[in-house]
């Protein structure tokens, strides 16, 4: 368990940097409606193993968990009635379930922490895990995690972000991957196989120049070149071998802007747009028309996340022709795709009784029948489920009908190499943007040039104050 002094100055301190480190890959704090274990019986051993006292009646722990629906929730009832079956299940563990804000939840939590309030259990999203582990918010899970029964069920990428030094702080609850959505008739009618079309970029480059035909108004890959933009290019960074910032020991940031990774990741958009010509005229459309261009069938391919499919499916694409897989390796011969999500985090300070309670609360949640339940539900109410879940043994076939079998393969294999965005992204994306852009919009243009003036700007506007602050 991370353990570190504590005052409150320092903590509300704490409170703006977790907000300038904030994405937009959050989940709310309510839940989903899906998670938890069911298999084992309260226990009062770290490990989760039997005790000999495990006949006599367990004392009663009273927790406090920050996740009662909203009034207008969807699944408010049936959140309610998971609830209840908890209840009657583990009638030992009193959990009183409190009502977040639905803005501001990460201000909420942190103003919670500093003043000694922090809930024993609280759900939260993926990119708050490193500074709540760092800070000793987030309690060290590991004993617990290891002699849980269901621990073999779940993916081994979904540890990864509640991870830290060999040690775990979270139980995954939901999770999601971005890779290459693309349209399968379109490939084979272009003969193309999508297993030799996205090995490399060197392949999808000449794939995507292959199935672009401006007669059929048609082109090969969605290029996302909006204000936005550097949420989908830092993938191509990585595949390069790179990253556009390190955190470096002492918690300042260093740019990487023009790195040899970052110049090849940005030629390679170029040569996407002036080279191949395999993208849209407008390479600074909306994500909104992006997927428009994919779901009516002008463009081939494009960056998605697992829990896109819905979209696709409403507005009118047969599940049958989607395919997914990880975007085609860099240079550096691997492919990384970022990965978002939920952990449920426990209270450090919260006394033993209490984080054991709280554990066994997070693992019903993360349980294969309640996630299924939560899938049952979706699937009875028309809602289209995200196809990556952190658990192995739920058949995500069963709550889609006519979802071929190759797609729940092809979401699972492109989250095998999970990758966190680049650090200080909120405050560094309008610098990354615009090179970006740049390079999409003028044909001239030099991309280590172009990244060597925003790393000069960014170092004067964002990361000279940020480290200056950061070692005061």
């Amino acid at each position: 368990m991370v353990k570190r002094s504590w005052q409150t100055t320092s903590l509300m301190a704490l409170v703006t940097a977790v907000l300038v480190v904030m994405t937009a890959c959050s989940g709310n704090n309510g839940g989903n409606g899906t998670g938890g274990n069911a298999s084992s019986e309260p226990s009062n051993s770290p490990s989760g193993e039997p005790t000999e006292q495990a006949s006599e009646a367990p004392e009663t722990v009273e927790i406090v968990v920050w996740d009662k629906p909203h009034a207008d929730d969807a699944n408010k009832a049936l959140r309610e009635k998971q609830f209840a079956d908890f209840e009657s299940k583990y009638p030992h563990i009193k959990v009183n379930h409190m009502e977040q804000t639905k803005e501001k939840e990460r201000e909420q939590f942190m103003t919670a922490v500093a003043g000694g309030e922090q809930p024993d259990a609280y759900f939260t999203a993926y990119p708050d895990m490193e500074t709540y582990i760092a800070e000793g918010i987030a309690a060290d899970i590991t004993e617990l995690w290891n002699g849980h029964p269901d621990k073999g069920n779940f993916l081994p990428s979904s540890l990864d972000a509640g991870t830290a030094d060999g040690k775990i702080y979270g139980v995954p609850s939901s999770m999601y991957v971005t890779a290459l959505m693309y349209n399968k008739q379109m490939f084979a009618d272009a003969g193309l196989d999508p297993a030799v079309a996205l090995k490399d970029w060197n392949s999808f480059g000449e794939a995507a120049q292959k199935l672009t035909d401006p007669a059929k108004n048609q082109y090969g890959y969605a290029i996302l070149g909006m204000d936005w933009a550097d949420w989908f290019f830092e993938y191509y960074v990585w595949q390069a071998g790179g990253d556009l910032t390190e955190k470096q020991a002492d918690g300042t940031a260093k740019l990487t802007f023009t790195s040899d990774a970052t110049v090849q990741a940005l030629q390679y958009y170029k040569d996407l747009k002036w080279k191949y010509k395999a993208t849209q005229k407008n390479v600074v459309q909306s994500l909104d028309d992006n997927q428009k261009d994919f779901y009516t069938g002008r463009s081939a391919s494009t960056v998605a996340a697992s829990d896109w499919f819905g979209t696709m499916v409403t507005k009118g694409m047969d599940i049958a022709n989607i395919g997914f897989a990880p975007l085609p390796a860099g240079p550096s011969g691997t492919s990384p795709a970022q990965v978002g999500g939920n952990y449920w985090i426990i209270n450090p300070k919260a006394s033993v009784e209490k984080q054991e309670a709280a554990f066994t609360y997070a693992m019903y949640f993360s349980s294969k029948e309640v996630m299924e339940e939560g899938l049952q539900f979706n699937k009875d109410n028309g809602i289209f489920p995200n196809l990556l879940t952190v658990r192995t043994d739920i058949d995500m076939s069963q709550f889609v009908e006519g979802m071929p079998t190759d797609l729940v393969e092809g979401v699972r294999n492109a989250a095998k190499e999970p990758h966190l965005e680049y650090f200080l992204k909120s405050r560094l994306s309008p610098y990354i943007v615009k090179p970006i852009q740049t390079v999409l919009l003028d044909e001239k243009a030099e991309p280590a040039a172009i990244l060597q003036a925003a790393q000069e700007l960014a170092q004067k506007e964002v990361i000279d104050p940020y480290n200056s602050e950061i070692q005061k």
